[in-house]
């Protein structure tokens, strides 16, 4: 038997992600459910207590901190330990991006239990979901947000724990590289993708050597150029515009940046390239994206 506060939502909503039902278990000792299946994702998290998972033949011990998911339509079973049953948090959910996320976090069905030291937020998360149980736009955004927020919890904890040193480096250039991608646009600096990334200026300095053989600085630099090189050679807009919408809020600026890039101005570059073919340019930002791509290969 278990003392459970659970709620369930109609399926009647559509969209990226969204709840389907949450709830808490004091569960009695060897409660137990299954073998049997769910048609949604579904996240359980240990509060208090012992219990064991089994999934494809695989059985996990989990106690306080670790979590589960059980993936829809997958034949599982769980049960609470005799001595010291389990307390727990669980949440269902759906929508055409939840695969993706789980993914993304590392979770499968061959990869199913998770550790987390966010004990309060997760149980606040869920609480606060329960809380909003009515129907109505109001409370669907509000559980459908703390969703996204319990997630995240638990994968900024699993997106650190990668298996080895040579898996985060590579975690944090792709990062970083996806950052630069999105935003090159816009007036950031190094400091700023250190930031996104969570690691010092002078280490992600030493991952970019050692990954792409220059600093993040020429990285940046490069792939704003470039992305202007495709503006030169494409539109008719502006010098500018162009420095604006690669990230330069000074035109004088980017001129001298182009210049030292190309061996000469942006106004002089765009001649040049209506009287030639631009090979060498189309090479050179072939090799950028090059770059990235061995990015996310690693």
């Amino acid at each position: 038997m278990e003392k459970a506060y659970k709620l369930e939502f109609a399926n009647e909503q559509t969209g990226g992600l969204f709840v389907n039902c949450c709830g808490c278990s004091k569960t009695e000792p060897l409660h137990s459910f299954g073998p049997a299946l769910k048609p949604h994702y579904l996240i359980h998290y240990v509060l208090s207590g012992r219990g064991k998972f089994s999934v494809q033949s695989q059985e996990y011990r989990l106690e306080s901190g670790n979590g589960f998911l059980i993936e829809p339509g997958e034949l599982v079973f769980y049960q609470s330990d005799q001595a010291e049953p389990w307390t727990y948090v669980w949440v269902g959910f759906s929508g055409s991006q939840a695969g993706e996320y789980v993914k993304k976090m590392g979770l499968s069905r061959n990869h199913p239990v998770f550790c987390s030291n966010r004990q309060e937020e997760l149980y606040t998360c869920v609480r606060n979901m329960m809380e909003h149980n009515t129907s109505g736009v109001a409370n669907d955004l509000r559980r459908n947000g703390e969703l996204a927020v319990f997630l995240s919890l638990i994968a900024s904890e699993l997106e650190m724990k990668e298996s080895n040193d040579a898996d985060r480096a590579n975690t944090y250039v792709r990062k970083a590289v996806g950052f630069i991608q999105s935003n090159y646009c816009n007036p950031i600096k190094v400091t700023d993708i250190a930031d996104f990334v969570c690691v010092n200026r002078s280490y992600l300095y030493t991952l970019f050597e050692n990954s792409l053989g220059m600093p993040p600085q020429k990285f940046l630099s490069a792939y704003r150029i470039a992305r202007a090189v495709e503006l030169l050679q494409t539109t008719a807009i502006p010098i500018e515009s162009i420095a604006l919408s690669c990230g330069y809020h000074d035109a004088l600026v980017f001129t001298k940046a182009f210049k030292q890039e190309k061996g000469m101005p942006p106004s002089v570059y765009r001649k040049e390239f209506r009287h030639g073919d631009g090979r060498h340019d189309k090479k050179e930002l072939a090799q950028i994206e090059d770059f990235i791509r061995q990015t996310k290969r690693k």
